[in-house]
């Protein structure tokens, strides 16, 4: 069966809020944008994932409610984690460990440095994960946790900057 992995770090974040925490801190007007548009990429390219499973923050929650509000269909199955917030492969590989196997596409939303060292380990390939940038990846694998062992195929990285049209 074919795994296809969207990899996405959230949308740019204010670094002028009054938020008390790092992990408190919200989208940008940038970043506000830049989710939606990123949606409708990946909703054109056929990638809409089945499932998001995300860092808690709130920029990643903003981007994600961003992403879901812009015309695409709806995905049942969004998790926030705790344990994916300033992430990496290890804590990745213990999510995917409880995704059901009906997923096909997952959208991984979250921070760097983890997701340019996770999207690295996945394909072999580096590729720079700015604000909203998405890594699609391929795998063939049955199960989620094979996947997450396995090799993968860096398809296309979305990049809003490189958007046109949308």
């Amino acid at each position: 069966m074919q795994r296809r992995l969207i990899v996405m770090r959230h949308a740019k974040s204010s670094w002028t809020s009054s938020a008390t925490s790092d992990h408190e801190r919200p989208l940008n007007g940038r970043g506000r944008k830049d989710a939606p548009r990123i949606a409708a990429a990946l909703h054109a390219r056929g990638w809409w994932p089945d499932a998001v499973v995300s860092s808690d923050a709130t920029r990643t929650r903003e981007t994600w409610a961003l992403m879901a509000a812009a015309d695409v269909p709806e995905v049942a199955d969004v998790r926030f984690e705790p344990g994916l917030y300033h992430a990496g492969w290890r804590e990745v590989h213990a999510s995917a460990a409880t995704w059901p196997q009906r997923w096909e596409t997952v959208l991984l939303l979250g921070h760097n440095p983890g997701w340019e060292a996770l999207a690295a380990r996945l394909s072999d390939v580096w590729a720079e994960m700015t604000t909203a940038n998405a890594a699609l990846l391929t795998c063939e694998a049955e199960r989620w946790i094979e996947a997450l062992e396995g090799q993968w195929e860096l398809e296309e990285t979305l990049r809003p900057k490189e958007l046109t049209g949308l």
